[in-house]
């Protein structure tokens, strides 16, 4: 049961990643001390940090320029990060009307900083 709560709490969210940054991220959760299964801990951490950032939507601008969408991926996340994505999703669009696909732009986003921080990446 309190299994099945977590899991209500949580929503699954789909995103274009490249092959490439794939691997840069599973050698980085290794590195992290995370293991396989920890993705979608590292990734949500990754997305917390990103919206820390004042200037994150002038960064998913940027990574609007990033080349091949990749192979699709999915990870689960609390609802509440959820509500945050969809926002900027919105504040996005409004800011950049020509940008498509900014839910995966704003992972993307996140992934490539904090594997460009790396513990630099705080709060």
């Amino acid at each position: 049961m309190h299994r099945e709560k977590i899991m209500v709490n949580k929503i699954r969210v789909s995103f274009f990643l490249p092959e490439n940054l794939q691997q840069e991220v599973k050698e980085q959760m290794i590195k992290e001390g995370y293991d396989l299964k920890g993705k979608s801990r590292w990734i949500t951490e990754a997305i917390e940090r990103l919206f820390l950032i004042k200037t994150y939507p002038d960064l998913v601008k940027i990574n609007d320029e990033m080349e091949g969408l990749g192979k699709l991926d999915s990870i689960s996340i609390a609802r509440k990060l959820k509500y945050r994505l969809d926002e900027a999703v919105i504040n996005i669009r409004k800011a950049y009307p020509a940008i498509e696909g900014v839910q995966s732009r704003i992972v993307r986003t996140a992934i490539v900083q904090r594997l460009l921080r790396g513990d630099e990446f705080s709060y």
